[in-house]
């Protein structure tokens, strides 16, 4: 079972550094070709790139921030057998059940691994 939990809090790690350099990635490039669009885009639709670009890009940046930073906090605790990351890391593997398909499989392991963890400390008792 120490296995298992090592490799979902690796897994975890991982998955919250990839999603917050992708986040870098595509707010760079957005901000390369936004002023881009706005030039062709004209005058009339200037209210878009002023008000409804940067309150999506808050949004996105929120959304992120508040999967991946607890990711790599969960797998970190996971990883040095802290009782409350397994569960933090439940909680965000249920939410990581709607990222198709390696969202959904990293779910699937997350409440696997959950499953057998409760399974066996309740045949220790």
């Amino acid at each position: 079972m120490e296995t298992h939990k090592r490799i979902l809090g690796i897994l975890y790690i991982i998955s919250g550094t990839l999603q917050i350099i992708g986040l870098i990635f595509v707010s760079a490039f957005m901000s390369f070709v936004i002023p881009f669009i706005m030039e062709e885009a004209g005058p009339d639709a200037e209210w878009v790139f002023v008000w409804l670009v940067p309150f999506i890009r808050i949004i996105a940046v929120l959304v992120i921030l508040f999967i991946s930073i607890p990711s790599i906090i969960g797998g970190i605790g996971l990883l040095n057998n802290k009782s409350w990351s397994l569960t933090l890391l439940l909680v965000l593997g249920c939410f990581k059940l709607f990222s198709f398909p390696i969202g959904t499989a990293i779910g699937i392991y997350t409440i696997y691994v959950y499953s057998q963890n409760n399974k066996i400390s309740s045949q220790a008792k």
